[in-house]
């Protein structure tokens, strides 16, 4: 059986983008440039992003690609955004499982 070989150009080096933080619920996190808002998240030990509406059973990352819409959050201030597809910023303010009452 082979193994991988880690020191193969085939295996991609991994670079992170800088640290910056972001509120989420009332708590900073860390992050880092380039993430999206999902998997700064789910990096936080945040799994639940929202409630069903009828059930209010805990909703979170599915397709990790803007199809599904399990991962709606508010990000600042502005409600229905989608975790998975947009890109963390410096000082975002995060709040998950809030429904907005229209």
């Amino acid at each position: 059986m082979r193994r991988i070989d880690k020191k193969s150009k085939l295996f991609p080096e991994i670079s992170r983008g800088r640290k910056i933080s972001l509120r989420v619920d009332g708590q900073d996190i860390e992050a880092y440039e380039g993430e999206s808002v999902a998997s700064a998240l789910l990096a936080a030990g945040i799994t639940t992003l929202r409630l069903s509406h009828k059930h209010e059973a805990p909703r979170g990352l599915y397709c990790g690609m803007g199809v599904c819409y399990e991962c709606l959050v508010t990000i600042d201030g502005v409600h229905a955004q989608r975790a998975c597809v947009t890109p963390v910023e410096d000082g975002m303010v995060i709040e998950t499982c809030k429904e907005v009452e229209l």
